[in-house]
């Protein structure tokens, strides 16, 4: 029964759209890359994705739940962050979402 529960439980995601500064997406990546290796409880995966030729993009954090997220607050990703906010043309727009659907690609493609 405990898997039918399990099955039953959905992911959340964290999601910040934003801008940086001209020609600084490539340093934010890394320091994206930084932070979200020192994440670890409940941490289900990460994408940073960006909008060909520009310097906007999207980071999508999955968590087991949204606790997770704060659990996982600490000093060293702080700093990583930190040194990311300068490189913003403004502060990301963020928000979280339930993660309804889940579809992954047949083994067959």
């Amino acid at each position: 029964m405990s898997e039918f529960l399990d099955f039953l439980k959905h992911k959340f995601a964290y999601v910040a759209i934003g801008e940086f500064q001209p020609g600084k997406f490539l340093e934010a990546e890394h320091l994206f890359e930084q932070a979200v290796s020192t994440y670890h409880q409940g941490f289900k995966g990460a994408y940073l994705l960006q909008e060909p030729g520009t310097d906007k993009g999207i980071a999508v954090i999955f968590w087991e739940n949204i606790e997770d997220m704060d659990a996982n607050h600490n000093e060293v990703c702080d700093s990583i962050l930190q040194k990311m906010s300068h490189l913003f043309v403004q502060a990301p727009v963020t928000s979280f979402y339930e993660v309804c659907s889940e579809i992954e690609a047949s083994k067959e493609s």
